[in-house]
């Protein structure tokens, strides 16, 4: 839930975000004064991190946790805001464990919350807003999947401690109790931070049993983070990687956009396909990793999709952009139903921009993905090779116009996508295609100042076209329509009176208008 005042320098490093332990620092007990005491090892500034994000959210927290102390319950700040204040990170989330269960929390907080909403009930979990701040409480719990079953099983603890050892790792297994402030960490997540690592705060076979998608985390935190994955979680991945098969489509969808939206997508994709998940979430990637003949005639296609992934994110311009980066990461996945050897010892790859592109609707399909996201990373598939045909700028204007008619509003993409796609390490060869590029951009940056191309639309519309040719409402007025388009594209503006002669012309030719009709000038027809 929103957090006022996010923590700043979301961008800086999580060693120079995070202070060193002072090794001189006392065991936590209960905080004094508003600020967490910790476990041995934490710093000063470290404690202070987690004092200023109770801040942010005091009094709302502190009368909170007041409330629910007058009642004889817990309550605690746990979990990513604890992990990403100590981070310096950006936090969005107040997210509050309890061992109260949920009637008794709207118990709690009833005539207290200026808004409540139990969409997550089910779950244990209870959402209200307080003088701007939204928080999202959830009764302590402990959740597994059955193995016949995409649905988790809840069932309510009445332990801190016991909460914490159910979370997926340690990192993420840290709380402030409330109202006092103690700092909560039994295993050893502070410790993690400074090291970069994850890791589960038991064993990881008995963490991925309980909810599978924790696999799938550990590759998102991977990426988000940059943090290393211990080794006896990769263990674990890769022994029970078909266990994710039980996890709904949405969740993966969900924990694969956050991955491929990750400060390091790399790290995370290549912790997937190592570890044998992506063989069952997104199983056109390690497919790619197709096998170089000996003269190594084609690109290693896996490696370069990784590189035109992290080329296209350097062009980004306004953050994360979901639909360019799986664009990127998925241009090329028709090449392995495509690859032919040729004689002379060449290899093709013919069509694989129209093979990816039916390959990518399908599975974005499968993963659930909202329509426009299928529909604009599929398009950018399918014309990410149509540059290519542009040579050293051979184009007319008219395909200059069609490539730009084609792309709409997925142009923007289109020359990131295009411009990430140049992996060759030929310098020359590089600096080429970027200078010829440079040269198609700013032919259509001329004939948009023109011709307003985004908005390309024939000289006649429909109604016109209908009184013309004499004709009612129906397929032959999109045919119609259709020539009309081509022409403009092929010839730009004309003018609507010549346009109305080549329609008449065009409408002789397919038989619509008898011979002899008089053209749009009433003269009859040269």
């Amino acid at each position: 839930m929103a957090v006022p005042n996010q923590v700043p320098n979301p961008d800086a490093s999580p060693e120079s975000r995070l202070p060193n332990d002072d090794a001189n620092a006392a065991p936590g007990t209960s905080g004094r004064n508003g600020t967490p005491d910790a476990s041995p090892g934490a710093s000063p500034a470290q404690r202070t991190a987690i004092a200023e994000l109770l801040r942010r959210i005091a009094p709302v927290a502190d009368e909170l946790g007041e409330r629910f102390a007058a009642a004889g319950h817990e309550l605690a700040l746990v979990g990513g805001p604890v992990r990403d204040a100590l981070l310096r990170r950006p936090t969005k989330d107040v997210d509050l464990t309890t061992d109260a269960p949920p009637p008794r929390i709207l118990e709690i907080i009833d005539g207290w919350a200026d808004a409540v909403w139990t969409i997550g009930i089910e779950f244990g979990t209870v959402g209200l807003r307080k003088n701007g701040v939204e928080l999202e409480i959830t009764t302590y719990r402990s959740e597994s999947y059955d193995p016949k079953s995409r649905k988790p099983e809840v069932s309510y603890g009445t332990s801190l401690h016991e909460d914490l050892r159910r979370r997926d790792f340690a990192v993420n297994a840290m709380a402030a109790r409330l109202p006092g402030h103690e700092f909560v960490d039994p295993f050893g997540g502070l410790t993690d931070l400074r090291r970069e690592v994850m890791r589960t705060p038991g064993r990881p076979e008995d963490s991925f049993n309980d909810d599978p998608l924790r696999m799938l985390r550990a590759a998102r935190f991977a990426s988000q983070l940059g943090f290393t994955v211990a080794p006896d979680v990769v263990r674990a991945m890769t022994d029970m990687a078909g266990r994710i098969e039980i996890v709904s489509a949405e969740r993966v969808r969900d924990e694969l956009s956050k991955l491929v939206c990750g400060r390091h997508p790399r790290e995370g994709l290549a912790l997937l396909v190592d570890t044998g998940l992506a063989a069952h979430v997104l199983p056109e990637l390690p497919k790619l990793r197709l096998e170089i003949d000996e003269h190594h005639r084609h690109k290693d296609v896996y490696e370069h999709s990784l590189i035109v992934l992290e080329q296209a994110i350097a062009q980004e311009e306004d953050g994360p952009d979901l639909v360019l980066r799986l664009a990127a990461l998925l241009h090329d996945i028709g090449k392995p139903k495509t690859r032919r050897f040729e004689s002379g010892g060449r290899v093709s790859f013919h069509h694989h921009e129209v093979v990816g592109a039916k390959m990518t609707r399908k599975r974005l399909t499968a993963l659930r993905y909202p329509k426009d996201v299928i529909a604009d990373v599929s398009r950018l598939v399918e014309l990410h090779l149509r540059f290519h045909g542009y040579g050293t700028g051979e184009w007319t204007d008219s395909a200059v116009r069609r490539y730009v008619r084609d792309a709409g509003p997925l142009l923007s993409r289109l020359h990131k996508l295009t411009r990430a796609d140049c992996t060759t390490r030929n310098r020359r060869k590089a600096d080429r295609l970027r200078r010829t590029y440079d040269d198609l951009e700013a032919r259509i940056a001329r004939l948009e100042q023109e011709e307003e191309l985004a908005a390309i639309r024939p000289e006649l519309d429909g109604n016109e076209i209908q009184e013309l040719l004499g004709i009612t409402p129906g397929p032959l007025v999109g045919r119609a329509y259709k020539f009309l388009l081509d022409l403009r594209l092929d010839r730009g503006v004309i003018g609507k009176e010549a346009a109305a002669d080549e329609l008449l012309r065009w409408a002789r030719a397919e038989g619509v208008v008898q011979d002899g009709a008089a053209p749009a000038d009433g003269t009859e027809d040269a």
